[in-house]
């Protein structure tokens, strides 16, 4: 395995996988701020060329946290595909990236590859690929997921409808929440960021939302996105409940520091299958973002793309329905400015694709970095041609309890219309019932929250 090479008259020489890894990604704030980013340009494309020939097998003998210490890297290495990692174990980086971009190369030809590859495969090609690389290989890909609905089939963009209130005042949350829904939003979930982590706080909004989608037949999935142990206790207590949320890690350590682990998990699918409400079995939820496993010093040394690939093995042995990254919630410190951001999120929606997971992402930034709403937007788009399965939506861009700004109800009709896409099949007709939306289209009345008040 060669770990140096020649460029413009100078060595280049890594000590480990894991530090070719680092320095082959693109500038990121949160590597520099974790000491393992390139030096410099030349020293990042001398890492991209040591990588673009190791071979699949390199990377998965060569884990950036150990078999031994970790569960996330024990799942995903037991979960490989061996027949499959056997045909291509052989091929280089550069390789496997020219297949997957190859005219030739088949949905399911990268579903079944996507089987065989460790999270630092698929970080590792993911380093090799342009924006537009990554664009062009994410949308060959469609992972579909089931819960109430069926979401991530082609031609298709869904959203997840966020009514959060700075108090969690059910009356509030309600209104916002009739808000989104006239504009088409919710066929993915009505989830909500609960304010208060309490088990009574969780029941209180889960059993509006049910009564709010029962009564009005509306078909979509429901959940609060609570610590994933108090929503389990929710349930326990009979709380209406179709899938269960996480935000979730790429290392054992990581996921300790959210307060859970794997089991706890299983615990909750369990759960759900015995008692939760919904008719399918993808019944989990899980976020992520490059740069959490820093934040609590749990990276172990590896650069920020990698672990979040590792995130994407970590949700894939759990089948959930919605996987989506939190792409600028965390910060400068991690994504500094908008061409980082964008980076980010086209890394991780392919990576998740990639993966095999239902994969949607939250275009959002915080005040204090460099970019703005014209940045989120750009992204939306991008990932919308390159078929995200959803986006986050809530009022005017502004969500006034996470204090962060992601797109806003209406962007998401924008975008279908643009891109020729559509609401998941059931929601779209249940728009079309309610007057909201017909051919394709938003009607006059869209936007008015009093479709719903007036039927009482």
């Amino acid at each position: 395995m060669q770990l140096s090479t020649v460029l413009a008259g100078k060595t280049f020489t890594f000590a480990s996988v894991k530090e070719v890894l680092a320095k082959a990604n693109e500038e990121k704030s949160g590597d520099i701020l974790a000491g393992v980013a390139a030096s410099s340009v030349l020293e990042r494309i001398a890492a991209k060329e040591v990588l673009s020939q190791l071979t699949i097998r390199d990377l998965r003998e060569n884990p950036v946290v150990s078999y031994e210490q970790d569960e996330v890297t024990r799942i995903n290495q037991d979960s490989i595909d061996a027949a499959m990692y056997e045909k291509i174990k052989s091929w280089t980086i550069a390789e496997l990236r020219e297949y997957i971009l190859a005219y030739e190369t088949t949905e399911s030809d990268l579903i079944a590859l996507g089987k065989a590859l460790t999270a630092e495969v698929v970080a590792g090609v993911c380093k090799l690929m342009s924006n537009l690389d990554l664009i062009y290989a994410a949308n060959k890909i469609r992972i579909t997921a089931t819960c109430n609905t069926t979401i991530g089939k082609r031609g298709h963009f869904s959203t997840r409808l966020q009514p959060n209130h700075s108090t969690d005042n059910v009356e509030g949350i309600t209104a916002s929440l009739f808000e989104g829904l006239s504009y088409g939003c919710g066929d993915a979930l009505l989830g909500l960021n609960p304010v208060n982590d309490t088990v009574s706080s969780l029941m209180e909004v889960l059993k509006r939302f049910d009564e709010i989608k029962n009564r009005f037949e509306i078909p979509t999935q429901i959940c609060v996105l609570g610590h994933i142990t108090t929503q389990i206790e929710a349930v326990k207590r009979g709380a209406p409940c179709d899938m269960i949320f996480q935000s979730i890690a790429g290392s054992e350590k990581g996921n300790k520091a959210f307060g859970f682990n794997a089991d706890t998990v299983r615990e909750a699918y369990a759960l759900l299958k015995d008692r939760g409400t919904a008719k399918g079995s993808n019944v989990l939820y899980f976020e992520t973002g490059q740069g959490s496993e820093l934040s609590s010093d749990a990276h172990f040394g590896a650069d920020q793309v990698t672990m979040e690939a590792r995130c994407y093995a970590f949700a894939r042995e759990f089948h959930p329905f919605m996987v989506n990254t939190v792409v600028g919630f965390i910060g400068p410190e991690y994504l500094y400015d908008s061409k980082q951001v964008i980076r980010a999120g086209l890394e991780d929606h392919f990576m998740g694709k990639l993966s095999g997971i239902p994969m949607g992402c939250d275009c959002c930034y915080t005040n204090h970095m460099m970019a703005d709403q014209n940045d989120i937007e750009n992204l939306a788009v991008l990932l919308g041609s390159c078929g995200v399965n959803y986006v986050i939506g809530v009022p005017t861009s502004d969500d006034i309890m996470l204090n962060y700004q992601t797109n806003a109800y209406h962007d998401a009709v924008a975008i279908r219309e643009i891109l020729g896409l559509h609401p998941i099949t059931e929601f779209e007709r249940w728009l079309e019932k309610m007057g909201i939306m017909e051919n394709g289209r938003l009607t006059k009345r869209a936007g008015d929250p009093t479709i719903f008040t007036a039927r009482g």
